[in-house]
């Protein structure tokens, strides 16, 4: 019987879709899920969402909910991480606070101010979750979903002391995108994407085994819909030669080029959806959820609504490294990691997104090379912001924030020196109940290596 730890599990709708998509596997019907969250109520939905879906599937599977973290992970041989750590009342100061000084932020949750404030306060979350792997659960692995995936990993394979794996569907989905402007079936187009989260890039595609990569530029110019939705992204493709992943919206944000003048910034995003690079698209969209999963839960819970069916999966890739490891059913998926070089010309250590395959021996990279130079140019630039960021979350070191902050591409598009340092004082002071490195909370984590 697998023992799998879940923090953050209030995230209702990702956790639903999680559990279903481990329960797919026949050798796992019977695991035994400890759902660990902070908020009782979201924590007591989703226990009873996920309890009502194993039953009406008649299944062994069992949930057991905590809000005691070392509790939920004591055992386990798996542990997700999906945890948001300051809720949406953080998320406001990581978008509103760099606004004012002409930080014009789609998501915000990677790079830029709000993502690497995002990740001083997550850190510690993670850092956490590790101290407790390693007394409770050392042979365990933490497969972490919460972003900003690269800084995030990044830190824990430094100060956790634990075997980790980030995991993004950025390049599942624009996998579907090319596929859908070339016009194929997508089992048929194969690709290598690599570089870092939210950054990679689809470096071989092709068709039969026959390159497409030139065909993609003209395929999506044409395609009327993708035209209209992903005018950053094609600009991109236009300029580099490669496609990226992620959506319109978060590559914008990551790029001096596309909002630094609000008269021109218009024409690089899609309004129709908070995805398309919209101000504070992301926030809104949460706002505009409201009680969404509370009103709709009495629905999944009587039937009104359906709930997530048996053998429905996702292309998440959680479920499908479980499988591959417990059972040794190869999987192929691409995962972010630690550069050992096997991106070439980007540093090693920092997190890198590439292929990996997996099979009872555990999580096996592949060696790429080098990125093309302008794809290695825009990744080194956020690796440096990364690299930054990291050693100020585990040092509690501010001016070293702000210097992160200061080498952010965008930022520096748009915000003088005395700007940036304003902008982070305000961030520290509005952000102070999250970030005990910088609070007075005198905690600061020394490198641990990480298990063989």
């Amino acid at each position: 019987m697998l023992k799998i730890a879940m923090i953050g599990a209030g995230s209702i709708g990702f956790t639903r879709r999680l559990v279903m998509d481990i329960l797919a596997v026949e050798e796992f019907r019977n695991a035994q899920f400890r759902f660990m969250d902070i908020d009782e109520e979201n924590l007591r939905m989703a226990t009873n969402l996920c309890r009502h879906m194993i039953e009406s599937h008649s299944l062994p599977a069992t949930i057991v909910p905590t809000t005691n973290q070392r509790e939920a992970i004591a055992g386990a041989d798996y542990v997700f991480c999906t945890a948001r750590v300051g809720g949406l009342e953080a998320f406001r100061h990581d978008i509103e606070i760099p606004l004012r000084y002409g930080v014009d932020q789609c998501v915000g949750d990677t790079l830029g101010p709000g993502g690497v404030f995002f990740a001083l306060r997550t850190i510690p979350v993670l850092l956490d979750i590790a101290r407790d792997m390693r007394e409770t659960a050392p042979d365990a692995l933490l497969l972490n979903y919460s972003n900003p995936m690269a800084m995030n990993t990044w830190a824990v394979r430094r100060a956790g002391g634990i075997r980790v794996v980030g995991l993004c569907h950025g390049v599942q989905h624009s996998h579907s995108l090319i596929a859908k402007a070339l016009g194929l079936p997508k089992a048929e187009v194969d690709y290598t994407a690599a570089g870092i989260n939210h950054q990679t890039w689809f470096v071989q595609v092709s068709h039969k085994g026959r390159s497409v990569l030139q065909d993609i530029l003209p395929a999506m110019e044409k395609h009327t819909d993708i035209a209209a939705k992903e005018p950053c992204r094609i600009d991109v493709l236009r300029r580099f030669g490669y496609f990226s992943t992620e959506s319109n919206g978060h590559l914008s944000e990551y790029l001096p080029w596309y909002r630094k003048l609000p008269e021109q910034t218009a024409k690089w995003i899609y309004p129709n959806t908070w995805i398309g690079g919209e101000t504070g698209g992301y926030l809104n969209h949460c706002l505009s959820r409201g009680d969404e999963y509370k009103e709709n839960y009495p629905k999944w819970l009587n039937g009104e609504l359906e709930s997530i069916r048996l053998g429905e999966r996702s292309e998440e890739h959680g479920s499908y490294i479980l499988e591959a490891l417990e059972t040794g059913r190869v999987y192929r998926g691409h995962f972010n990691i630690e550069n050992r070089g096997l991106i070439t010309n980007l540093p090693d250590e920092c997190t890198i997104e590439i292929p990996c395959y997996v099979d009872r021996n555990g999580i096996q990279p592949t060696f790429v090379g080098a990125l093309p130079l302008a794809c290695a140019a825009t990744c080194r630039a956020s690796i440096s912001v990364q690299e930054m960021a990291v050693e100020a979350a585990l040092t509690g070191n501010r001016e070293l924030v702000k210097q992160a902050i200061l080498h952010d591409p965008l930022t520096a598009a748009v915000c003088t020196t005395d700007q940036v340092w304003r902008m982070c004082d305000d961030m520290f002071e509005a952000l102070s109940p999250w970030l005990p490195q910088f609070n007075g909370g005198s905690r600061t984590w020394n490198d641990i290596p990480q298990p063989v």
